[in-house]
């Protein structure tokens, strides 16, 4: 199934049509939002076949985990918008302080205007919508850019929106590199990317020329970090879940694991009954357990096994895209699966003899996206002191990105700003601030030649 680029003459006229439409103010008032905002729940409940259709095709991602892990997780975030909308829009009254007495202050949540919204292929219809979600509730207009890795969803996220949506409010924009070159060549209020540190870094090197406001949800080595006090079998089950949804092809997928030496050996065995419970003897057949994305992304994997202790798994089938959860042993910490997000279900192994040694192997490198330690709330207290993560987790690993009430986002190179909830709302949005002077009095202190000022310098 192949996409057609749409044309840079296409993209020049989208984006002159949303200005113009955005400069109506239709998208102003609350009403309107809320109307989009239901309007796309249907659309999502009408077409949840076709896109749930369309992720089997492209990434042999089950009906179950389709909805778990994409469409509730939309679905929730719109609802939260409809629940709350009207009182997160509604101006904030500020304190006054008396040195500007009789002014009164607030804060007015406007729409930053018109959106570029970019997404990657891992999750390609939460990662699309989800932003999307919050560009509506704050009264934007979005240009969407699903992958092009997935041409089946993003055919299928294309039908969804033209269908509910008119074009001048919110379109979709198809194709390549090229494409998003075409994109990023055009003046936007805010850009939404979501995908690798140096496509991060390619779109906000673009958004500089206009100075334009990013959002970068990136990615990272996110670390396991595995105490010698941790309770080995919840910690197997959890973290093999962890690896294995969407076949490790997760943003905040568990990338390595920091284990305490004295448990690695125990925890390496439970982890071996964990993927055999989750996926059966044979991992190829099993329903739930997604392929890799491409043969790029194939080859790039198997060659982190090249020569690897495996001590788990290590089957594959390139004409299935298809490799088993496995774990390598005996890493060493400047190879290339250790210095690269590895975006697939092959576990590393690194030791550590206390949490300072795993605290100090962490800081060390890039801030990841996320952080899962396990162990005792003392030990998870000292990490979470001394290290910088986009999110955390203690004792689990993804269910952070559950909770649409906390923000989700990145911090250095893993990232910069949130949203989820609240945060996509104020993400899309400007907070301006606002003070009103009656005139019914005017207090001479401010103006020259400040008389009285010894009396004004108290007061301030």
């Amino acid at each position: 199934m192949a996409i057609t680029n749409t044309s840079t003459e296409q993209i020049v006229a989208l984006v002159a049509a949303q200005k113009e439409y955005f400069a109506s103010g239709q998208t102003l008032s609350v009403s309107y939002r809320l109307t989009a905002l239901r309007a796309l729940k249907e659309a999502i409940l009408k077409h949840e076949k076709a896109l749930a259709d369309a992720l089997w095709t492209d990434l042999h991602k089950s009906y179950e985990e389709a909805y778990l892990t994409e469409i509730s997780i939309v679905l929730g975030e719109i609802d939260n918008h409809i629940s709350h909308l009207r009182r997160w829009a509604t101006p904030e009254h500020c304190p006054t302080p008396l040195k500007m007495f009789p002014s009164r202050s607030r804060i007015i949540s406007e729409p930053l205007g018109n959106t570029l919204i970019i997404a990657p292929w891992n999750y390609p219809v939460q990662l699309l919508l989800n932003p999307l979600v919050g560009a509506i509730s704050a009264g934007c207009t979005a240009i969407l850019k699903p992958s092009p890795y997935v041409p089946a969803v993003a055919k299928a996220l294309e039908a969804l929106i033209t269908e509910t949506f008119e074009a001048e409010y919110i379109a979709v924009v198809q194709g390549n590199r090229d494409v998003n070159s075409a994109l990023l060549e055009q003046r936007y209020d805010l850009i939404f990317f979501t995908g690798s540190p140096s496509l991060g870094r390619k779109v906000m090197s673009a958004a500089a020329k206009n100075l334009t406001p990013v959002v970068l949800e990136l990615g990272g080595k996110s670390p396991c970090i595995v105490d010698s006090d941790a309770n080995i079998a919840t910690v197997a089950r959890r973290i093999a879940w962890g690896k294995c949804l969407n076949a490790g092809q997760t943003c905040i997928a568990p990338d390595y694991l920091l284990v305490h030496q004295s448990v690695k050996d125990k925890l390496i065995d439970a982890l071996r009954a964990e993927f055999k419970h989750l996926l059966g003897d044979d991992p190829k057949s099993a329903k739930h357990f997604v392929r890799i994305v491409n043969e790029r992304a194939f080859d790039r994997l198997v060659g982190y096994l090249e020569g690897a202790d495996i001590v788990i798994g290590g089957e594959h089938n390139r004409s299935e895209r298809f490799i088993a959860p496995t774990v390598v042993d005996n890493v060493d910490p400047d190879s290339p699966i250790m210095q690269e997000e590895i975006f697939g279900p092959i576990f590393p192994i690194v030791t550590f003899k206390s949490t300072e040694e795993a605290v100090k192997f962490v800081t060390s490198r890039e801030k990841p996206l996320a952080l899962y330690y396990f162990g005792s709330n003392d030990g998870a207290k000292y990490v979470l002191k001394h290290t910088s993560s986009g999110g955390a987790c203690v004792n689990d690993t993804i269910m952070h990105i559950a909770n649409e009430n906390l923000p989700f986002g990145g911090v250095g190179n893993s990232g910069m700003s949130a949203y989820h909830g609240r945060d996509s709302f104020n993400v899309f949005s400007h907070r301006r601030a606002v003070v009103t002077t009656p005139t019914w009095i005017d207090l001479p202190f401010r103006y020259m030649p400040y008389k009285l000022f010894g009396l004004v310098k108290k007061i301030l």
